[in-house]
Order: C-alpha cells, then sequence, then structure tokens
C-alpha cells in the first residue's frame, strides 16, 4: 500500500485528484490539505509516500512547502499547476512528475505509476541504474529492465536498454530506436513505460517514450507542444501535456 497525501487550495481540484486516487486500491488518503502551512504541520507529524501538491497557494507555496520538509521525510512529490514556469524549480525539488490543470487522465495514471515504481525501489533499497530484469508478479514491480529480448523467427535479439534511444507505439506494440536500428517488440508502449527506469525514459507523446540524455534540443512550438532533436538528428514531436515535465528533466539546477 501507499500512502498519499494532496496539497491543493482550491476545493474542486483537491476532490478531482481524490477520486481518481480512488480508482487504484493500493493508495491509501493519507491527508488532504488546503494550503502549504497545514501541509507542513500535517506532513510532519504524520509522513506520506506520494504526495500531490498544488504549486500556487496562500500563505505558503507547494515548492516552499516542499522545501521546508526535512530531508529525511521528504515524500516523491507530483507538482500540480497550470502554468509552465516552475519547471526548473520542480527539477531542483527532484519532483517526478509535473502535471498541467486540466489534469489528463493518462498523465495522471503515468504519473501515480512512475509514484509506485520509485516508491518499490525506494522501500527495496533498489539499485535503478544496476538492477536486473525481472518477471512481474502481483506482489512485487521489478527493478527496471536492463535488455529487452526481441523475436526475430527464430532468433533471438537482445537490445541493451543503454542503447535505446527512444521507442515508438506500432498499435499493440513497441519498436525500439537503437544505434540506427529499429527493433519490434511484442509489447505495449503503456506496458513497456512500466519496465523502464522513469528517471531516464519520459513520454513525450501518446506514441513516444525517449530516452532523456538523448535530447540534445528542443524547440516550443506556436501550439505549446515542442520540437525534439535527438543527437542522431532524429525530430520528434513533444505534446503539451507532457513538455513540462521533460523540460524540468532537462535543464540541471543552477
Amino acid at each position: 500500500m501507499m500512502r498519499v497525501a494532496v496539497v491543493d487550495d482550491e476545493p474542486l481540484a483537491r476532490r478531482g485528484v481524490i477520486a481518481r486516487l480512488a480508482a487504484h486500491p493500493d493508495i491509501v488518503l493519507a491527508g488532504e490539505y488546503a494550503d502549504g502551512r497545514q501541509a507542513l504541520e500535517g506532513l510532519g507529524r504524520e509522513p506520506v509516500d506520494v504526495v500531490f501538491v498544488d504549486v500556487q497557494m496562500p500563505t505558503l507555496d507547494g515548492l516552499s512547502m516542499l522545501a521546508a520538509l526535512p530531508a529525511g521525510r521528504q515524500p516523491l512529490s507530483i507538482l500540480l499547476t497550470a502554468h509552465d514556469r516552475f519547471a526548473l524549480r520542480a527539477f531542483e525539488l527532484r519532483a517526478i512528475d509535473y502535471l498541467l490543470k486540466p489534469i489528463d487522465d493518462e498523465r495522471f495514471a503515468e504519473a501515480l505509476a512512475r509514484a509506485r515504481q520509485l516508491h518499490h525501489w525506494r522501500m527495496s533499497g533498489a539499485d535503478t541504474t544496476g538492477a536486473e530484469e525481472a518477471a512481474p508478479d502481483a506482489d512485487h514491480t521489478p527493478p527496471p529492465a536492463r535488455r529487452f529480448s526481441v523475436r526475430v523467427g527464430r532468433r533471438l535479439t537482445f537490445v541493451e536498454v543503454d542503447e535505446v534511444e527512444w521507442i515508438q507505439a506500432d498499435g499493440d506494440y513497441a519498436v525500439l530506436h537503437a544505434r540506427g536500428q529499429r527493433h519490434l517488440l511484442r509489447e505495449s508502449l503503456q506496458r513497456l513505460a512500466t519496465r523502464l527506469d522513469p528517471l531516464r525514459f519520459l513520454r513525450v507523446h501518446r506514441s513516444a517514450i525517449v530516452r532523456v540524455d538523448c535530447v540534445s534540443e528542443l524547440q516550443a512550438l506556436p501550439n505549446r507542444d515542442a520540437l525534439l532533436r535527438l543527437r542522431d538528428g532524429t525530430p520528434l514531436r513533444a505534446s503539451r501535456t507532457y513538455i513540462d515535465a521533460l523540460l524540468a528533466h532537462l535543464q540541471p539546477p543552477a
């Protein structure tokens, strides 16, 4: 079970997050706060595993509240905001995702899935950069995959995760792009996302995942989408519902 708190000064927005959380049986709502000061006091008494935090609140804003929590008691944080100018500060505070209001249901589910993975690894003390791939079961979230097995006829090809630059959806399949080659994986993009390290791979579009350190350029588009260019010159489109989380990971703290 994962203990979650929601911090938002807007009652409707707060109830919307809580209603979405109620659909997940592994989530326990352990706190609901209407401002940053209440949350700071409440989370100090009753720590949680994950907190959904509105960035802009009166008296004490969400970012200041997170920064004021003792280092050893900081939960995984998912930021909620109607604006995109807080991405860099979110990265400095190690927020695991950044959701724009109005919240997209698919993005919400992805953020919660990232939280589950990181919470499991935090609790188990797993090394997310060196863990071996394992088969999932009902009670265990595996560490991130290190390699993929791709079947081509009777032949089995192994693709190292570190060689994958981006992944493309192809119906119920996924195409791994690695070192100029394409490998068809018999797995959906949504399912595949749960096997990747969420600190290294990010969804940038409903049909694409990128390895963050492969992005060499980002160009804003008029509709608030963005055009990405990877190191090998590949152009990719990033939709506005994903762009702020990507920006937070691309821009290192000053």
